[in-house]
């Protein structure tokens, strides 16, 4: 089963690397930006900053597409993609080296035995050649059996996320990060599905959808879902990075992580937060109980979240330049269907109607959507507004909220809740599907702000001054191990 897989993720490697031509032949020519906003315009200024304060994110995009099994070492500098090792192995000699020149790196040298310090110790050796460098495992068989089987979808779901003010780039990415596009994905801390919410807040959506059934291991039904948060976030931070972050961290932890930021003298929410990240990171290496106070429970995989995603851009692209696209239309049933049924009048097989609906077992269930790849009305009414233009009314409301500007402090208020509440009204006026879908997401935001004490934490953070004196202690000793370690650094070529 192991050889099978690996046999399916390099051949879709191999496809991605050396057939973008016949891709591009393949794909059809869609226009998938559908709303131009004020979110493409914080896309690309986040992407400005990224390349900023992040120049390594282009290395994460190997890791998704490089089979399991391996430490791929990269430029901290530029994400350039150096080296790649097995994990189980001789270092030495079955190492690929895209930069034959830096081979010689290892030679004479007797590396440990133990991974960890085998990777440090490597990275040593880099450094003093190139600069710093960034290390991770390999995570290809994570995405790439997944985009074989779905990589076909992805520009309906891209024209999806988009109708909802999400660069579809974006988008994407985090579900190759979080999902590798697998609907039924689920983790061991029960989140589930293409962007990985919890178990417990679908149940809640749910509950706010009624009567419409959501079938959450459904990708295409997840999309809007995933989208309208991810815009509600983006809308509120005033930037994709830490909306990104607060899908990953929480919003608390970013709030104290922007707060920090801002004291570092950051001048806009994107250099708040790198900032502010970069600051925890340090704090967390250098005495992490004596200044846990400042960051809360927000790690170095949080720090990476968005950079990861970012990184991942390159592979969306990718995949859809190179995999034959297919249309998806959505019918929502007036009663339960059997797996039999709909293969008996579409004569689909069910392995293809369940590609379509990895949430079907046995039935799909009454007002639910059902996904195929042509519109058939004996099972329902098209509901597939990702086929029709925008309406009028719709693009006015969200126009409105994508021009939000408020401070954090203000929108996590309960004055603010009127604002979205009034939000919520006018979507649901709409009467689109889409407006449906914003109406009920920011019910669940809502709801979450109200029963959290998210407000409250982070006013008191920003306003004690015991964490301004642990911040102004942890400044200084900061500032005095980072002069240290410039001057021990190992200078490169």
């Amino acid at each position: 089963m192991t050889r099978k897989i690996l046999i399916v993720a390099l051949a879709a490697l191999a496809a991605f690397s050396f057939a973008p031509e016949l891709g591009a032949r393949m794909a059809p020519a869609q226009e998938t930006r559908t709303f131009d906003s004020p979110a493409r315009d914080r896309f690309e200024a986040d992407q400005d900053a990224m390349a900023s304060y992040r120049p390594s994110y282009p290395f994460w995009q190997h890791l998704f597409v490089i089979p399991d099994g391996s430490i791929a070492f990269g430029s901290e500098l530029t994400g350039r993609l150096l080296v790649t090792f097995p994990t189980k192995g001789n270092w030495t000699r079955d190492a690929v080296w895209e930069d034959p020149a830096l081979a010689d790196v290892l030679a004479g040298v007797t590396l440990p035995i133990n991974l960890d310090r085998r990777r440090d110790e490597v990275a040593r050796l880099l450094q003093a050649r190139v600069g710093p460098v960034v290390h991770n495992p390999t995570r290809g068989l994570f995405l790439l059996p997944n985009a074989n089987r779905y990589g076909g979808f992805l520009r309906e779901w891209a024209t999806i996320y988009e109708r909802f003010g999400v660069p579809a780039e974006i988008g994407l990415a985090q579900a190759v990060v979080e999902s590798g596009f697998k609907g039924t994905a689920r983790s061991r801390a029960r989140a589930l599905g293409l962007c990985q919410w919890l178990l417990v807040n679908w149940n809640q959506l749910k509950r706010i959808s009624a009567p419409r059934v959501i079938e959450a291991y459904n990708q295409t039904t997840q999309a809007p879902y995933c989208a309208a948060y991810l815009t509600i976030l983006a809308t509120k931070y005033g930037s994709f990075i830490p909306a990104l972050s607060e899908h990953h961290a929480g919003g608390t932890n970013v709030g104290r992580t922007l707060i920090n930021g801002e004291r570092l003298g950051g001048e806009d929410v994107r250099e708040h937060y790198f900032l502010g990240g970069e600051f925890v990171r340090d704090l967390r290496s250098l005495a992490p109980r004596t200044f846990k106070d400042l960051y809360g429970t927000y790690g170095p995989r949080s720090a990476l979240y968005a950079e990861m995603i970012f990184g991942n851009i390159t592979n969306v692209e990718r995949i859809i330049t190179t995999t034959p696209q297919r249309d998806i239309y959505a019918m929502r049933t007036p009663k339960t269907l059997t797996i039999a049924d709909i293969s008996r009048v579409t004569s689909l097989p069910a392995d293809e109607i369940r590609r379509f609906n990895p949430a079907l077992t046995k039935t799909v269930p009454a007002r639910s959507d059902l996904y195929l790849p042509r519109y058939v009305s004996t099972f329902g009414p098209d509901v597939s507004f990702w086929h029709r233009p925008m309406s009028a009314a719709y693009a006015e409301v969200l126009g409105d909220f994508l021009k939000l500007e408020v401070p954090l402090a203000e929108w996590d208020s309960r004055e603010f809740d009127a604002v979205l509440i009034g939000f919520r009204d006018r979507f649901e006026a709409t009467n689109t599907e889409e407006g449906s879908v914003m109406a009920a997401t920011l019910t669940f935001v809502l709801r979450g702000q109200r029963t959290s004490r998210q407000g409250e934490i982070l006013a008191e953070f920003r306003n004690s001054d015991r964490i301004l004196r642990l911040f102004d202690r942890g400044k200084i000793e900061r500032d005095a191990h980072l002069a240290a370690q410039i001057d021990a650094a190992p200078r490169a070529d």
